[in-house]
């Protein structure tokens, strides 16, 4: 079973949606000015995290592609793979994070939550199944070390 939707478009499309709510209820914002320079900060960190994941795909010389993680040719565990099995996800969770502090809206961190779940059930889950059956026990080993997520 492979993905279906790339994980950049699901995370524009919970982007879009936090951005649409924050339109629609302008009255359930925060405003502080400390939002812009936390935002500005996680939003650096996302971009850091995935940079860091990518240049790891890139010297593996194995596929970047989410949606076949069949075609995975090496099992990379170093570098920021050390602290995440999926580094570009937590990284997308980031510049949703900033993007929830930029906006304001009392009501966005409900789609983090979503974003979440749908990572979790139709990315993480297919490629672990991928990897597995590509990595079998040096996976497993992989994944009693490290966690999904952080």
């Amino acid at each position: 079973m492979n993905p279906k939707i790339p994980p950049p478009l699901i995370a524009a499309a919970i982007a879009a949606a936090m951005w649409a709510v924050d339109r629609e209820l302008p009255s359930a914002r925060i405003e502080s000015a400390l939002l812009a320079p936390l935002a500005v900060a996680l939003a650096v960190g996302g971009l850091i995290l995935a940079f860091a994941a990518v240049v790891a795909f890139i010297r593996a010389g194995t596929t970047i592609n989410p949606l076949r993680p069949s075609r995975a040719t090496r099992l990379i565990t170093t570098g920021v793979f050390r602290l995440s099995r999926n580094p570009i996800y937590v990284a997308d969770a980031l510049l949703l994070a900033a993007w929830i502090v930029w906006l304001g809206g009392l009501f966005n961190p409900l789609f983090i939550l979503i974003f979440f779940w749908i990572i979790q059930q139709w990315q993480i889950v297919p490629e672990e199944l991928a990897l597995r059956a590509l990595f079998g026990d040096d996976y497993a080993r992989y994944c009693a070390r490290v966690r999904r997520w952080l």
